[in-house]
């Protein structure tokens, strides 16, 4: 979704992805189906890690902390509690709002308040939120979908075997359909 911003930063606005660094690794927060913690670790500056769609801009110093590592290990935990992979949202509750939060507790101090810009402005016009696909906003809609998905495609499998004219073949459960991960990327 880097692409995005190329048509938007003029504007003040894009779609960023952010993590904090610390101790050399690097915290972020994504959504997924599941109600248990979706902050996960990545190598620093790494944006390989998270998929195609990601582009590393910049690595921003906030500040220093006076937390040992074995600090940050329970503060993250902590925050799993409150930052679950099932209550991400993209615009309400996402990575931006997770490093801003974890970096107000390490160093007392938010990230750039234009990193997160574009959620702000959903929340106070609402309409901006319609003209997203719904699978976009949570992982319970990108669930949805998917399964949605796998359904129809599971359905064409079964009529195809149905309609096929092999008389050897007496079941579907030899064919080999497409596992959800591999839609989940889209």
């Amino acid at each position: 979704q880097y692409w995005i911003n190329e048509f938007t930063t003029s504007l003040g606005i894009g779609v960023f992805h952010s993590g904090i660094e610390v101790y050399g690794r690097e915290f972020a927060y994504g959504g997924h189906p599941y109600p248990f913690s979706g902050i996960f670790e990545i190598t620093p500056g790494d944006a390989t890690e998270l998929g195609d769609t990601f582009k590393f801009k910049e690595a921003i110093v906030l500040g220093s902390t006076d937390f040992a590592e074995e600090d940050i290990e329970r503060i993250v935990e902590e925050l799993g509690k409150e930052y679950k992979g099932n209550a991400y949202h993209l615009m309400h509750k996402n990575c931006n709002h997770f490093s801003s939060a974890l970096s107000e507790i390490l160093c007392g101090r938010e990230i750039p308040r234009w990193v997160n810009r574009l959620a702000y402005f959903s929340s106070c016009i609402p309409f901006l939120q319609n003209c997203l696909p719904k699978e976009w906003l949570t992982p319970a809609a990108l669930q949805t979908s998917v399964s949605q998905e796998l359904q129809g495609e599971l359905e064409e499998a079964e009529d195809a075997a149905a309609t096929a004219s092999l008389p050897s073949t007496s079941s579907s459960s030899n064919s080999v359909l497409p596992r959800s991960s591999h839609h989940a990327k889209r």
